[in-house]
């Protein structure tokens, strides 16, 4: 494929989609990261499409919303992972909330055999994937269905939160920074989202690494509410999202990086634990039960408790060399 190919095909998928990761770019032009990296540097310098960490938006600083057909198609090996190594965190008999998005929804498989579960949720796929799964109580809210991603929205979902007590809530979007935490593009869907972080003790912010350093337009978590991030290993020489992953720790939130050694399976580890009392909401910086020495076979880990600034910092900079 010529150059000048290359570059109409990277600028129609980032047309289309928004954002889309370098990963993804040379997986669907068939080169490497390095020829596309330069490709995306000339089609900046022309002003048709941002740079950002580790792949490419549309021009503006802020991305636009992608339907479901097309999110579902982006970074799916990292989808796979982030979901694995989410599901280690939840607990035979907990309840939960899960919100909406294409990571949520891949969650939402491996959770179907952790026995004893309630999960509450706003989302049509995350209700579908968890519909057979004979010990999980599904819980929906009300609303209007908005199909661009198959979510309920307005007062209705809203209402429908008042009053509920979980002991986490996993959610997505579509950017994360340091600065403003997890926003949205959608108004509709970023009011949904903020209910769903008032029912809960603890924050579980489900993001890839082409989501750092993306700003958008709504608000949804701010930093300081977030308890943990998992997200997946940024590219060789992606030093900007080891940065906004080390500005995130730095605020005291837990960070989870999947990597290869993640688990690629369904299966989620058996747990022994009774089913416990639901916390009520209070302080977001405790230990999410969960983490244990095994964890770290599949996992590093960030800004733990009892962890030292100066650990953190070699971690990151472990990250920077991989």
């Amino acid at each position: 494929m010529f150059a000048a190919e290359r570059r109409q095909l990277i600028l129609e998928m980032v047309r289309a989609n928004g954002a889309v990761s370098l990963r993804e770019l040379a997986r669907v032009v068939q080169t490497s990261e390095v020829t596309v990296r330069r490709d995306v540097r000339a089609l900046e310098a022309e002003g048709l499409l941002d740079r950002r960490h580790g792949g490419a938006v549309l021009p503006g600083g802020f991305t636009r919303e992608s339907g479901f057909p097309q999110k579902s198609h982006l970074a799916t090996a990292e989808k796979t992972a982030i979901a694995d190594l989410a599901a280690s965190f939840v607990e035979e008999g907990e309840a939960i909330v899960v919100g909406a998005g294409t990571t949520t929804q891949e969650l939402a498989r491996r959770l179907a055999r952790v026995p004893g579960l309630t999960v509450v949720t706003n989302s049509l796929l995350v209700a579908q994937a968890l519909a057979h799964a004979n010990r999980v109580e599904v819980v929906m809210t009300g609303g209007t269905l908005r199909g661009s991603n198959y979510a309920l929205v307005g007062s209705g979902a809203e209402q429908s939160l008042q009053g509920l007590r979980v002991s986490r809530a996993f959610l997505s979007g579509s950017g994360l920074t340091a600065e403003r935490g997890l926003s949205t593009s959608n108004m509709l869907s970023a009011s949904v989202d903020r209910a769903l972080v008032q029912a809960a003790a603890e924050v579980v912010v489900l993001a890839d690494h082409t989501k750092l350093g993306t700003d958008t337009m709504f608000q949804t978590v701010p930093t300081d509410l977030i308890t943990r991030l998992v997200t997946d290993e940024p590219p060789v020489h992606d030093d900007r999202a080891v940065t906004e992953l080390q500005a995130l720790a730095d605020q005291g939130v837990q960070i989870a990086v999947a990597g290869s050694g993640a688990s690629g399976g369904d299966a989620v580890p058996a747990r022994q634990q009774q089913r416990r009392d639901v916390p009520l909401p209070g302080p977001r910086r405790g230990q999410v039960p969960g983490t244990g020495p095994g964890l770290r076979t599949a996992a590093t880990v960030l800004g733990e408790p009892g962890t030292s600034a100066a650990g953190d910092r070699a971690r990151v900079a472990d990250l920077r060399r991989r």
